[in-house]
């Protein structure tokens, strides 16, 4: 992809993703309980469960949106909000997000600025086409449709270096070319090293994962191949689908 996607190198852990007894409740509830993953250097790990299992809860403890109520997660080795944790990862949430008052070029030149791409302008130019977005480069996202937003917010993580690569459904609101194009740009992030963990109800990506780690009721309810027939065992199918 002609370095559009680059993985930051080195780091005091060889898991640039850990997680051990990490939990978050909410006056009583558990969301998240006694969690515990490890994520290696060019990794894709399938995170699935039912609605409300706890897959968000756990991206956002890993992004430093939230803070834990027991246990710990660290990203590269560093506390997620900190400075460093924010170098290492890249987050694409479910909901994309962006300033009013910016348009999809001056969002991808800010990202890129800020943390210091290489050669941002190739890697902008490469991404919008890549994802279909030529045309659009002027445009604010509240003129985006739902599956323009979503390719832009795709476009915002992967813009920048980073070492963990967080996706929650990032192929919802994608048309069949475009959900093939994350594929490829995915499997290439692979290659340069990023740990990848996409929370996720299709099977293609499931099928397409080394790993799939099920959470269910906030616990940790299967971790390793993404076999179906394992995971069928353990969730029905409405469930798997997200129904």
């Amino acid at each position: 992809m002609s370095g559009a996607i680059e993985a930051t190198s080195g780091g005091p852990t060889d898991a640039p993703l850990s997680a051990h007894g990490l939990g978050r409740s909410y006056d009583g509830y558990i969301a998240l309980g006694s969690f515990s993953l490890e994520v290696a250097a060019g990794e894709l790990v399938a995170l699935i469960g039912p609605n409300g299992a706890g897959k968000t809860t756990f991206l956002n403890l890993a992004a430093g949106l939230l803070d834990p109520t027991s246990g710990r997660v660290e990203i590269d080795g560093h506390v997620p909000g900190t400075i460093e944790a924010r170098r290492a990862l890249s987050y694409l949430p479910d909901a994309p997000v962006f300033y009013e008052d910016l348009s999809l070029a001056e969002h991808l030149e800010y990202v890129a600025a800020l943390h210091d791409a290489e050669d941002p302008t190739a890697r902008i130019d490469e991404l919008i086409s890549r994802l279909g977005l030529d045309g659009w480069e002027d445009a604010l996202g509240a003129e985006l449709s739902k599956g323009m937003k979503q390719k832009a917010s795709i476009a915002l993580a992967l813009v920048r270096p980073f070492k963990v690569l967080l996706a929650d459904e990032p192929l919802d609101g994608l048309d069949p070319p475009s959900r093939e194009i994350l594929f490829q740009i995915l499997a290439e992030t692979q290659a340069a090293g990023a740990a990848i963990v996409v929370s996720t109800h299709r099977p293609d990506v499931i099928a397409a994962a080394d790993r799939c780690v099920a959470i269910r009721e906030g616990r940790l309810a299967y971790d390793g191949p993404p076999d179906p027939k394992i995971l069928e065992e353990i969730f029905d199918r409405s469930e798997l689908e997200g129904a």
